[in-house]
């Protein structure tokens, strides 16, 4: 008996290995169909998949166990568990949400962000075959779907900030409600509106050293191909307002409600980044991989133009600058995304740089999560 059993074992772990073989294949096979060798990138910067296998992939955020969270447009949450910046395994933790799109991570739990509902799932580090039923942390955010989907991350202060899109390209909305950044407690309670007169922002950080707010802003449709510009915006107290719905870019009044309310009376832009590039994902880095010069610069994940005559973005940017914003300026970091002919097979959504220094990508439209190395060599 003893005999067969050892002979079943061996066989298992023989499958086991032939399975884990086939998988590989199949990884190798599939990820080789992107044709990453179109992004350019800055020199001994090099760019590979990571996995090609996260539909709509959104946001992301990583636990200190090395799980890497990622929210999705189509009512999945995944979780790839990394090892030696390689995925080792890959789990469906979520489904059937309404746009998961925003991913983050404290004390223990993950949290996400389903349009008027932010949920969290206790222990899932442990527990990704088998995940919790979620936790309901409110379910009294706006049900409004137009820029409803919510990038969410935990603050230096310990409190989980929530953005509140308009629910228009342009309107004039309950600015307790609509067009702005608020914050909470991890259980819900407290909450409060940090900034206001922003359209849409899909992406926030905190400097590293002044652990002061940033974030970017979708400037509004329908005003031309180079009006207005997307913004990056410091925030470093509370009650500052930048403007939405009466100005844009930090410098261009809306015709229908600027009139009575200039420029002038809003706070300005770090950076303007361009009209209709759609600046989403943003995060300062910090990590010890990239040359010293890129310390505390800020990365951003264009996601591209939708109605502009010629497309622009889809692309990751670059922008160095003071830590009170002064002097600050952009680069093209990494593009390829959009190719000659305006053909497009990719779209960068989030960016987040991983504790041994080398940058994430995430693509929504590829459905494909991207690992960006340097060496000097």
């Amino acid at each position: 008996m003893r005999v067969a059993g050892l002979a079943r074992a061996a066989r298992r772990r023989i499958l086991r290995g032939a399975a884990a073989a086939l998988l590989a294949a199949q990884w190798l096979t599939a990820t080789a169909a992107l044709p990453v060798e179109k992004i350019k990138l800055p020199a001994g910067f090099h760019i590979e998949v990571l996995s090609d296998d996260v539909p709509s992939a959104r946001a992301m955020t990583l636990s200190p166990k090395g799980i890497l969270y990622v929210g999705s447009m189509d009512g999945q949450v995944y979780a790839l568990e990394l090892r030696n910046g390689h995925v080792t395994g890959r789990h469906v933790i979520a489904s059937g949400l309404q746009m998961p799109a925003g991913v983050a991570w404290h004390d223990g739990a993950l949290y996400v962000s389903a349009v008027s509902k932010i949920m969290r799932f206790d222990a899932i580090d442990s527990h990704l075959n088998d995940p919790p039923k979620p936790v309901v942390v409110t379910d009294k955010l706006p049900t409004e779907t137009h820029h409803g989907w919510k990038f969410i991350a935990f603050g230096p202060d310990g409190k989980l900030y929530v953005p509140q899109g308009a629910p228009c390209n342009i309107c004039e909305k309950d600015p307790d409600r609509f067009a702005l950044i608020g914050r909470m407690d991890p259980d819900g309670s407290h909450y409060e509106v940090v900034a206001r007169g922003i359209r849409n922002s899909v992406g926030f950080a905190w400097h590293p050293v002044t652990h002061e707010l940033w974030f970017t802003d979708n400037g509004r449709d329908l005003l031309g191909d180079d009006v207005p510009n997307d913004k990056l915006n410091r925030a470093p107290r509370l009650g500052m307002n930048f403007g939405f719905p009466y100005c844009h870019g930090g410098d261009t009044p809306d015709p229908e409600f600027g009139k009575d309310h200039p420029c002038s009376e809003f706070t300005p832009p770090v950076v303007k980044l361009g009209a209709h590039v759609a600046s989403l994902g943003m995060r300062f880095y910090d990590g010890p991989m990239y040359p010293a010069d890129y310390r505390n610069n800020i990365f951003i994940a264009e996601h591209g133009s939708w109605n502009r005559s010629k497309k622009v973005g889809y692309r990751v940017v670059r922008v160095i600058t003071d830590p009170d914003g002064s002097h600050a300026r952009q680069q093209v970091f990494a593009e390829g995304w959009l190719q000659p002919g305006e053909s497009v097979w990719g779209r960068p959504a989030d960016v987040l740089p991983l504790p041994d220094g080398s940058l994430l990508i995430s693509d929504d439209t590829a459905g494909a999560i991207y690992r960006v190395t340097y060496s000097a060599s």
